[in-house]
């Protein structure tokens, strides 16, 4: 079993001992990935601590179900102010800085960080589906302290089920190229414990999920798709249709970004469960995934302002208050959403799209 109290092993290319936390990566190539990394941590800090401050500022008009996307904010901010700073020092220094201690803190805080914002972002997909399919039926429990207490156990779960390798169910030891560190994957091959821990890691934590997000979404889409087409058939021209079009892929798009940041690195850790061969454990296999998956943490800021006005309406007024040439431009007046004509009544996506507008379009409400 890889423990992490021993800092040094044998290198198999020659007799002499390489410790497991240096760089396994060229000079230059660790000078990369920091500055890589430094670029994915300012655009985040910017782009959710935008959100954060726009969402505090707009706190009376905010939805309830919209805490979803608050929580993920808060996430990939402070993933980024806590730990990535580790990573970026020990990238300049070509070697993790701290050994064991900071390993663990930087795996573990990694992890549940990752865990939330994957129970947020599957929580989101699926109360996005039942409040589609279902509001009636789901309106009562969709709203209120409900959608806080999902906030709540998103992080109490993420940070158990993290905690686990801190008992001896599973480690963390530093990655294949020794700049960062997650869960040994390969600790599979070990004990039972170990290999429980990383096969639920794997199915219930990772695939589970993301098979959640991907049918819901489709679903989504689906059922969007035949709404908007039954206005068009009766010649209903309203800005419901196109709400929710803008709506729905603003959804889907946090939801694509997401395991589309995240699925290499699932492949690649999916292989390095089952395999001990060599190329399956290259550094350069596994540094260009992990940073691809460090990615997701700056896509939802740009979703949310591409398609949401109220965003951009309380964006021009915060640059306004701080300096109003960035902001001179005119903002548009929200115009309310036309219903007459809706045919068989309420329908779940017009009653969704009608509390997001009796909202005041909130950090998620389009118009």
């Amino acid at each position: 079993m890889i423990s992490l109290n021993l800092s040094e092993r044998t290198d198999v290319c020659g007799n002499r001992t390489v410790s497991i936390f240096s760089s396994k990566l060229a000079p230059g190539a660790d000078i990369g990935v920091g500055l890589t990394i430094l670029s994915i941590v300012l655009l985040s800090v910017l782009g959710n601590g935008l959100v954060l401050v726009i969402s505090y500022r707009r706190r009376k008009k905010m939805v309830d179900s919209e805490l979803l996307c608050v929580n993920l904010a808060v996430v990939d901010f402070l993933c980024c102010i806590c730990f990535y700073p580790l990573s970026i020092l020990s990238s300049f220094n070509h070697a993790w800085l701290g050994h064991h201690v900071t390993c663990v803190y930087y795996g573990l805080g990694c992890y549940v960080f990752g865990l939330c914002g994957m129970f947020t972002i599957t929580a989101i997909s699926v109360i996005r589906y039942l409040k589609t399919f279902y509001n009636l039926v789901y309106a009562v429990w969709l709203d209120g302290a409900n959608i806080r207490l999902v906030c709540c156990a998103s992080w109490l779960i993420a940070a158990v089920w993290s905690s686990f390798p801190l008992f001896g169910w599973g480690e963390y030891v530093p990655e294949p190229y020794g700049l960062s560190c997650t869960i040994a994957w390969h600790s599979y091959h070990t004990s039972f414990k170990d290999a429980f821990y990383v096969i639920c890691s794997f199915s219930c934590f990772m695939l589970v999920p993301v098979l959640l997000i991907v049918m819901s979404q489709i679903q989504i889409l689906y059922k969007v798709y035949h709404f908007t087409y039954a206005l068009s058939a009766r010649g209903i021209r309203t800005n419901l249709r196109h709400a929710e079009k803008r709506l729905s892929m603003m959804f889907f798009c946090i939801s694509l970004g997401f395991v589309t940041a995240w699925a290499p690195y699932a492949v690649v850790s999916f292989l390095f469960i089952f395999h001990k061969d060599n190329r399956y454990m290259a550094p350069g296999g596994f540094v260009f995934p992990a940073l691809f998956a460090k990615s997701s943490h700056i896509y939802n800021p740009f979703i949310y302002f591409y398609f949401n006005k109220a965003f951009r309406q309380e964006l021009r007024c915060l640059l306004r208050s701080f300096c109003p040439r960035l902001a001179s431009n005119r903002v548009g007046v929200r115009s309310a959403m036309g219903q007459e004509g809706l045919p068989g009544g309420p329908h779940p996506i017009q009653i969704q799209l009608q509390e997001l507008g009796m909202s005041g379009g909130g950090v998620l409400g389009e118009e």
